[in-house]
């Protein structure tokens, strides 16, 4: 089904030539040898893009094979375009007995391609190999320590006095064509992406780089190189029987997303990438839908609007409702990568559980700098420790919690576990913190009728003892700050909060005596009496101890009454 999509969505992209055809692929490429028609060195380019240690190579189309895949132990030339240890016969860290046979297999594949073609570019090729000497590397190319490293990239060749590339020559495209068309796979049999018979199938599938993580040599999403993954004498991926171009297709379409700045989103070690059955305004927006940031949403009106009327439970005008969405999340593991879930759906059911995902998430405001629309990578932000250098985000947890905003299921349990954790940890409860655990108890109360209805803001019909423990604890609080000042070393929440959401019996007699002193000394002391009073009449008993959900509604109790002391309605009850 993943490869099936992947294959359309080629050829949806092809006839506008924004894919490579069948045999090239886009590949990183740092240098450039120019030559002359008679084959002499004219001068090497440096094209990597960057300054100082931040130079990279750049993209260009380039004949392509998956054979290059596998070259750390075959040896497997790349067609007039590779690295130094087969185009140039040799190398710094190659060892000394293997670049003989990279060389030699690299002229033997272009005499074989380029022989007997009529073309400047392919006849210069021939003759710089007739006179060029791999010892003497070193000497001649002025870039040769830099060619040599790790990040180079490949090299390709240049006719002098031409800004096109020898490889990207008409005719040496054809002749290339033509070749790979001559070659034979080991195996034929039934395509399992086009349904045709008798077609020759894919040996090796490709491998992809640009992902964070595993081997840096690129991953592979399909690949069998252990017996036990095997059956009926199938080795490699004819195990998975697809065609040689069919895999060329699917293959070509997944790099071109991962290489998509507007068609990727990367958090938590879960790599998304997202793409529409036909052409729609949401495919080059989803990343920004569901990661805003502060920045995109004051610059970018379309994405405002989106995210206002998708909360709304309004669908935008102007995006077609019944166009199919993709979105296909990976992980990388060493060699491979991951498949962490797979999930489609139309257009506009996608519109619709975003708009759900935010509306769960919408609460009360301390101050317009919070962000009104957390995105994902937010909301995992506050699962750890932000101070710790190696602890980050579960690439679980941000697997799931994709999953579940998309499928519109129940918030992972792991994700309130974190929170709660965090918020006993670091004795803070911010706006996002307290929209999490919101829409955690929303989301289960909706869908399996077990988690508790919370509104968005103070809520004094809410009888419910844990969130009134919560608002309870706020007064007193808020008392003694009120008593003592806002400079005390610590107040009753630095001490006894997680104590007092987990266990409340152990700890409100305790901290009701202890506020009795401070209400005295307060200037408007009468007022928190009858607070104090208003929520005890509704508590018969202090429970024992709090359930994960029960001490959520109590966070969200301790918010909400915090946040109406800030309201103008409690300043003008204080006048």
């Amino acid at each position: 089904m993943i490869l099936q999509a992947l294959h359309q969505y080629y050829e949806r992209l092809a006839p506008e030539r924004k894919m490579p055809e069948f045999g090239f692929s886009m590949e990183n490429v740092g240098f450039v040898l120019e030559i002359a028609e008679d084959g002499k060195l004219v001068q090497e380019h440096d094209i990597r893009q960057g300054e100082g240690a931040s130079l990279r190579p750049v993209l260009l189309k380039i004949p392509y094979t998956n054979k290059v895949n596998v070259r750390a132990v075959n040896i497997e030339p790349n067609f007039l375009v590779d690295k130094a240890a087969y185009l140039l016969g040799a190398d710094q860290k190659t060892k000394a007995s293997r670049l003989p046979e990279c060389y030699k297999s690299f002229i033997s594949l272009v005499q074989t391609v380029l022989g007997g073609i009529d073309d400047e570019g392919a006849k210069a090729v021939l003759k710089f190999y007739q006179s060029w000497k791999p010892t003497k590397a070193p000497e001649k190319l002025r870039y040769w320590g830099d060619i040599t490293s790790d990040k180079a990239g490949f090299i390709a060749f240049q006719l002098c006095g031409e800004r096109q590339y020898i490889h990207l020559r008409p005719k040496v495209r054809n002749a290339w064509q033509k070749y790979l068309s001559t070659q034979k796979s080991k195996l034929q049999g039934q395509c399992l992406l086009s349904g045709c018979q008798h077609t020759d199938l894919q040996q090796l599938h490709a491998q992809f780089k640009g992902i964070a993580g595993g081997q840096s040599s690129g991953k592979s999403l399909v690949s069998f190189n252990i017996k036990s993954a095997e059956s009926y004498r199938k080795e490699q991926s004819f195990n998975a029987p697809v065609s040689i171009e069919a895999e060329f297709k699917s293959s070509t379409a997944l790099k071109y997303l991962i290489r998509n700045d507007a068609q990727h989103l990367y958090i938590g070690e879960t790599y998304t990438v997202f793409w529409t059955e036909r052409d729609s305004p949401l495919e080059g927006m989803l990343g920004m839908v569901l990661d805003p940031n502060e920045a995109e949403l004051a610059d970018n009106a379309d994405l405002r609007r989106f995210l206002d009327g998708v909360r709304q439970g309004k669908r935008p005008e102007g995006i077609d409702s019944e166009v199919k969405f993709y979105i296909l999340g990976l992980s990388p593991n060493a060699a491979r990568l991951a498949v962490r879930f797979w999930h489609v759906c139309s257009v506009g059911e996608l519109q619709d559980r975003i708009g759900q995902h935010f509306r769960d998430l919408q609460l009360q405001r301390s101050f317009d700098s919070e962000p009104e629309y957390p995105g994902i990578r937010r909301v995992l932000w506050e699962t750890y420790n932000k101070k710790s250098k190696t602890e980050t985000a579960s690439p679980l947890l941000s697997g799931t919690l994709m999953r579940c905003i998309l499928g519109g299921f129940t918030y992972p349990q792991a994700l309130q576990n974190a929170v709660i954790n965090r918020i006993r940890a670091d004795q803070a409860i911010n706006y996002v913190r307290a929209a999490i655990l919101k829409a955690i108890l929303v989301r289960k109360y909706r869908i399996n009728n077990q988690g508790m209805e919370v509104k968005m803001s103070l809520d004094k019909e809410n009888k419910n003892p844990a969130y009134l423990l919560g608002r309870l604890f706020a007064v007193l609080e808020k008392a003694q700050i009120d008593a003592l000042g806002k400079g005390i070393n610590a107040t009753i929440k630095d001490r006894f909060f997680g104590a007092a959401s987990a266990m409340p019996r152990v700890v409100f007699p305790q901290l009701i005596r202890l506020s009795q002193h401070h209400i005295e000394k307060a200037e408007y002391g009468r007022l928190y009496d009858k607070r104090i009073e208003e929520i005890l009449c509704d508590v018969t008993e202090f429970p024992a101890h709090l359930s994960l959900d029960e001490q959520s509604l109590f966070i969200l109790g301790y918010y909400h009454q915090r946040q109406d002391f800030f309201s103008k309605k409690d300043k003008q009850a204080q006048k």
